[in-house]
């Protein structure tokens, strides 16, 4: 954990959705060690959370430590994740990332790229709230849904 202040937390609702039981799940995976098992589910989404004050005293410039680029990943296995359960098909994620914090994620199904999004500063990801980054993650996997129906042979490749 860092040592930065924390942001406001969500409403029940919202952890109990697909996503963010997914984004749970996903959390707790790469807890090899138990150093979460105390945690409540929205005391281990915390710190996705970045609000725009925390942001600015988040350097510019800066390298990601493995805490941050293993949120990173989790956030993209659990896309990856419901989009396996939503079509059947499955979904691989592959981050790849300097140590500067630059980088690219893609997400394939089959022969077919469903995601790919440029990354940077990742020293600094984080949402402005559980809210925002559920929205977002809907989002991605609303196009990737829909390329997979557009595109169904590739994908099934």
């Amino acid at each position: 954990m860092t040592d930065t202040p924390t942001a406001p937390l969500p409403t029940r609702g919202l952890l109990e959705s697909d996503f963010m039981v997914e984004m749970v799940r996903q959390m707790r995976a790469i807890d090899a060690y138990g150093q979460y098992e105390h945690l409540s589910n929205a005391d281990l989404l915390e710190p996705f959370v970045l609000t725009k004050e925390m942001r600015r005293g988040i350097p510019i410039v800066g390298d990601p430590d493995e805490i941050v680029v293993e949120r990173v990943k989790a956030f993209y296995n659990a896309i990856a994740a419901l989009i396996e359960a939503e079509c059947g098909l499955m979904a691989v994620p592959l981050v790849h990332l300097s140590h500067e914090g630059f980088g690219r994620v893609l997400i394939t199904t089959g022969k077919l790229v469903v995601l790919d999004r440029t990354l940077r500063d990742v020293h600094r990801f984080g949402f402005p709230s559980l809210s925002r980054m559920k929205d977002e993650a809907d989002k991605y996997l609303s196009v990737a849904i829909e390329l997979i129906g557009e595109h169904s042979k590739v994908a099934g490749l």
